[in-house]
């Protein structure tokens, strides 16, 4: 029997692996966990002065991290058995 260690893979490399085995539950399950725990930014608040400002540095620096992931995510990942 051959069972995946979520904890050990990283953020893209679970989230690669789900995107590949979109039928295992438990992967997506264990993204979303993961997904959930982590603490919700605020970038600002409706009546900043800066808003828009403030915004579209977060939505930037977003799309760079989503760029970054994405050039290490075209390794090949491929689960780990263990018995």
């Amino acid at each position: 029997m051959s069972q995946i260690n979520y904890d050990s893979m990283s953020d893209v490399e679970l989230k690669q692996y789900f995107l590949k085995n979109r039928g295992d539950q438990t992967a997506f399950q264990a993204y979303l966990d993961r997904i959930n725990q982590r603490p919700r930014r605020i970038v600002a608040s409706p009546d900043d002065p800066d808003f828009d400002e403030k915004v579209q540095a977060a939505i930037r620096q977003k799309l760079e991290a989503a760029r970054s992931s994405s050039q290490q995510s075209n390794t090949a990942l491929e689960p780990t058995d263990q018995e």
